[in-house]
């Protein structure tokens, strides 16, 4: 693992800010509130050259991302039904804070045409933020619809990719990954696409069109690192707009809560 700020040629690896949870957690002997993310997240990220910058949702302040080359929106608990205009299923469970940072940071990097990887949540939030709907609990509407084996223990789920699409060109036309989800897409966003879809209907992957990269996929790539092809793919386009970008977020539209 590389642990420097440049790779073996003296270029500096692309910034990647990584979204968190906050919540009560351990550490030795302690207990208490804590900014947090799966190392698997810390893992993909380095190992496919980028350096992880964690951005946890106290503070938020978009102008963070002037100083980043991409952004990781990274897995959770459920986006507030309210922000789609939804009542909320028994089984869903939110958190407003994390909720309103992650939107914001979501906003600020589409506006400023920053690479994006939207990671189960994370989709879902992309979503939302263009206008989109949600699913609240995938088995009340396909009963085969069910990617959490067991708490704690991610499945696996299938599919195909759509022509022209960055899952294809990073894929191939079908993949297989880690899952773990029981909420899912259902009205697509503004500008976005369906670019993956498993066997049984459900949408793997939303992309928005021709508007630079912005993936969202509904599984968990970060948790197979034998395949980092979406990662590698990821911090090639955050290289290349850390090579070209010049203008501040803050000054492209991007919001501030």
């Amino acid at each position: 693992m590389v642990l420097s700020g440049s790779d073996v040629g003296g270029t500096p690896r692309p910034l990647i800010g990584l979204t968190t949870y906050y919540q009560p957690a351990a550490w030795g002997v302690w207990e208490g509130d804590a900014a947090l993310i799966p190392g698997s997240y810390l893992a993909a990220i380095t190992a496919a050259g980028g350096v992880p910058v964690l951005l946890p949702p106290v503070g938020t302040d978009v102008r963070v991302l002037d100083g980043l080359d991409g952004l990781v929106t990274a897995g959770g608990t459920d986006v507030d039904p309210s922000l789609y205009g939804q009542d909320p299923h028994p089984l869903t469970l939110s958190q407003p804070v994390r909720d309103s940072h992650d939107l914001a940071l979501t906003t600020a990097a589409l506006a400023a045409g920053m690479p994006l990887l939207a990671i189960c949540r994370g989709a879902q939030i992309l979503n939302v933020a263009l206008g989109g709907t949600l699913i609240q609990h995938l088995p009340d509407i396909r009963a085969e619809a069910d990617y959490r084996p067991a708490p704690g223990v991610f499945g696996e789920v299938s599919f195909t990719t759509a022509p022209d699409s960055i899952m294809e060109s990073l894929l191939g036309g079908a993949g297989t990954a880690p899952c773990y989800h029981h909420q899912g897409i259902a009205d697509l966003g503004r500008g976005l696409r369906v670019t993956a879809v498993a066997p049984e209907g459900t949408v793997e992957a939303i992309e928005q069109v021709g508007r630079g990269w912005v993936l969202g996929v509904q599984f968990h790539p970060e948790q197979d690192p034998a395949d980092l092809r979406l990662f590698a793919g990821f911090i090639t386009a955050a290289a290349d707009y850390r090579a070209r970008r010049s203008t501040p977020v803050a000054d492209l539209g991007g919001i501030r809560p």
